[in-house]
């Protein structure tokens, strides 16, 4: 049968991408180190091990693992079949960009066990054709500035607020202007979402902010555990974030909606994000993982102000392909294409970067070829907003000042 569209056909397969959100994969030693079933949810727990494997996208996921893999089509032989391959072998198959198309990649190497568990950031050159990126967790640097600076008050009742909230303060702002000005940083992430939520506030009181710190300081003595999850001191790590970024001109990312139990579902749509983004008009936000299920609200965000950007990602291949396309139906229904940008939320195992990528590709065409089909689009028009949320985007957003590679996937 004739391909009505090959030239959008072949934009979908073959345009080079930059993927503007991932992380990380595992070294070889540590390759077995997380319940592989994480490719396709981020639940916990038996809804993980049990459930997961029962949902459709697991069931698309299954053959399309199989096929690479030269396995039989059921998760247990694609689960053993990988873990007897080379590890090089295996990341080879699935993270080639002869294979996925990824030119570029930005990675939030911020991830809980990335230090002890995953490959550095630069190592990830050899699977695009230009340098890797970072994307810096503002919490994890905030984290880290904490706990020499709280030393000193793990022995004593005593704590001087105000003089460490002073020190934080220079010290965290020192770090994220010092990441604002190297090269090798496209830009910065929060997790408020996980944290506090995303209903972050524009301004608190000093008063508040120091109890707040206390808070931190008190839950690190009791759990030997820092972990920010204070809301008042939260905001405050964010506001300074937003301000940095405002002046220096590279976007913040907020992890929005899907995500695992640790969020509160209600406080992870980014309509709370609603009165930051109008505070700091300056700064670029990106709404990540296609805010689902709220993508709608992340859709009228990017409609009416400037500043703000969507994410089309993490929901390959977490969601089925029915709802990858619905997704992708709402964030043409109000985003302007100019605005919308792909990641594949790429973590741990190789192969989640290629499922990201092939079932991106396939929905961007089955959508596009029907509103083309349906006389609202001309093809040459669906052509370039595939080549825009594939690459130009994220390349203009980000200020990296590349070149497409056009013949990425032609040099298998």
């Amino acid at each position: 049968m004739t391909d009505v569209y090959p030239e959008l056909r072949s934009a979908c397969r073959f345009y080079p991408a930059i993927d503007n959100h991932a992380h990380p994969i595992l070294t070889d030693e540590h390759r077995d180190r997380f319940a592989f079933e994480g490719l396709i949810s981020e639940a916990n727990g038996s809804a993980l091990t049990v459930d997961a494997v029962n949902t459709v996208a697991c069931l698309r996921a299954v053959p399309e693992l199989a096929s690479i893999l030269k396995a039989n089509p059921t998760w247990t032989a694609v689960k053993e079949t990988r873990s007897k391959m080379d590890y090089q072998e295996l990341c080879d198959r699935f993270m080639n960009p002869t294979v996925t198309g990824i030119q570029c990649m930005l990675l939030d190497d911020g991830l809980g066990g990335v230090e002890e568990f995953a490959q550095d950031y630069a190592m990830h050159d050899k699977f695009a054709t230009s340098p890797t990126k970072r994307i810096v967790r503002v919490e994890i640097v905030a984290e880290g500035i904490l706990k020499p600076l709280f030393k000193p008050f793990l022995e004593e009742l005593s704590f001087d607020a105000a003089s460490v909230l002073e020190s934080f303060n220079s010290s965290f702002k020192a770090s994220v202007t010092d990441s604002a000005n190297d090269g090798h940083v496209a830009g910065f992430k929060s997790i408020a979402c996980y944290r506090t939520g995303l209903d972050v506030s524009t301004a608190d009181s000093m008063e508040s902010i120091m109890k707040s710190l206390e808070d931190v300081l008190t839950m690190y003595r009791e759990t030997g555990t820092l972990r920010l999850a204070h809301k008042v001191f939260n905001d405050h790590i964010v506001r300074m974030t937003l301000e940095i970024s405002g002046e220096c001109g590279k976007p913040v990312q907020f992890h929005t909606g899907l995500g695992d139990n640790d969020i509160t579902l209600n406080r992870s749509s980014p309509a709370h994000l609603q009165p930051v983004i109008k505070a700091f008009p300056k700064t670029l936000f990106v709404l990540l993982h296609s805010s689902y299920p709220f993508t709608r609200e992340a859709g009228y965000l990017t409609a009416v102000y400037p500043n703000v950007y969507l994410d089309f990602g993490e929901v390959f291949p977490f969601v089925s392909g029915a709802g990858q396309r619905s997704i992708i139906r709402q964030v043409l229904e109000l985003s302007p294409t100019n605005k919308i940008l792909w990641s594949t939320d790429g973590h741990w195992w190789p192969e989640s970067y290629y499922l990201g990528s092939i079932q991106a590709r396939q929905a961007l065409y089955t959508v596009l070829s029907e509103t083309v089909a349906s006389g609202e689009l001309l093809e040459k028009d669906a052509i370039a907003i595939v080549q825009n949320s594939l690459f130009h985007n994220a390349n203009k957003l980000y200020n990296l000042s590349l070149d497409p590679d056009l013949n990425i996937c032609k040099r298998k």
